[in-house]
């Protein structure tokens, strides 16, 4: 993603060449080792319930392609399309990983705005809007969630990371990875409060 230093996320081209395909075989690759490498007695995800709060962290990892503009000597504009895997941990994450796309407008001056979302392996998705900072040094990204469908309808929350670019050629193919990824949602109505002066009889 191009996020804050230079966020936008261009259209990912449908015919994918040959760089196109080597740097995806290098995300999916990046993941299985992680996966391989982390401790053996992972917790599973736990189950999704309506108004308790889930805390995650997590590594998403994205290819995609960017076109950039200048808006003279000092500012720059792109828009970015990307998509890739996000993969979660912690007792309380919502799931596992989910397939994560998401689309971005970027000025260097002004900052970034985007949007994302995330499907499980069972389809249902998750919904989020994207702002970061605009400065050369900045390159924080939060995240709020808009809703989902299935387990994940009513979503609220938010999430926050730093990006940065491992691959990216003159012709706007890029590869990232995030950095500090971590947030947390709820889903459905917050638990009902006790009525007050006690239970009635």
């Amino acid at each position: 993603m191009n996020f804050p230093c230079d966020v936008a996320l261009p259209a990912i081209e449908r015919r994918a060449g040959p760089l196109r395909r080597a740097m995806r075989v290098a995300a999916l690759a990046g993941l299985l080792a992680a996966a391989a490498c982390g401790p053996a007695n992972s917790p599973p995800a736990a189950r999704v319930s309506a108004g308790e709060w889930r805390e995650f962290q997590g590594t998403w990892t994205a290819t995609g392609s960017r076109h950039r503009i200048s808006l003279g000597p000092d500012r720059r504009a792109s828009i970015a399309d990307y998509e890739g895997s996000l993969l979660l941990s912690g007792t309380s994450r919502p799931a596992i990983g989910f397939r994560a796309e998401a689309i971005v407008l970027n000025d260097s001056t002004t900052g970034m705005v985007g949007r994302a979302v995330w499907t499980d392996d069972l389809g249902n998705e998750v919904y989020s809007e994207m702002r970061g900072e605009g400065s050369a040094t900045g390159n924080r990204v939060v995240g709020t969630f808009l809703g989902g469908t299935g387990p994940y309808a009513g979503a609220t929350g938010t999430y926050e990371f730093a990006w940065r670019f491992m691959i990216e050629n003159e012709s706007g193919a890029v590869q990232g990875q995030s950095i500090g990824f971590k947030g947390r949602v709820r889903v459905g109505p917050p638990p009902a409060a006790a009525p007050a002066g006690g239970t009635p009889r």
